[in-house]
């Protein structure tokens, strides 16, 4: 139940952040706007490992394999993807596209067993779940 009620505020605090973000960018531009959200993001976890974990930050660069660290710079084209995307169809739209793209690229990885996921058997109920995840978007952006 704890991890439902995380992936709930997660999904919300996604949908709020993009719509924040698309607002820096109209007033500074793209590349400002995503730079501020990168730094501001830094500071906030260094404070927050400052007072709660207190690790070696060097423990970071342990993980095998290397791409892995790949993660924050993911992070630098999520936040301008999602500012784009939500600019041009608006928060609603955009973040039903996100949403389903990403449970169809994460099927696809569990399926494949990719990036060091467990693998996956295919399961008629996932894709019917997609399927019907896909129509009510495009019930929902039927106009």
């Amino acid at each position: 139940m704890w991890g439902i009620l995380i992936a709930i505020l997660s999904g919300a605090l996604m949908s709020v952040q993009g719509i924040f973000n698309t607002q820096v960018t109209k007033a500074s531009g793209i590349w400002a706007a995503a730079s501020y959200v990168q730094a501001s993001a830094l500071v906030v976890c260094l404070a927050a490992w400052l007072f709660m974990e207190r690790g070696p930050l060097s423990d970071v660069v342990k993980v095998q394999p290397k791409y892995m660290l790949l993660g924050g710079a993911i992070g630098a084209f999520i936040t301008i993807t999602v500012i784009k995307s939500m600019d041009a169809l608006g928060p609603a739209k955009a973040v039903m596209i996100i949403v389903i793209s990403q449970l169809l690229v994460a099927y696809i990885i569990e399926l494949l067993g990719i990036f060091q996921v467990e693998k996956q058997p295919l399961e008629i109920r996932k894709i019917i779940g997609i399927i019907v995840a896909i129509v009510g978007c495009v019930l929902f952006k039927w106009e």
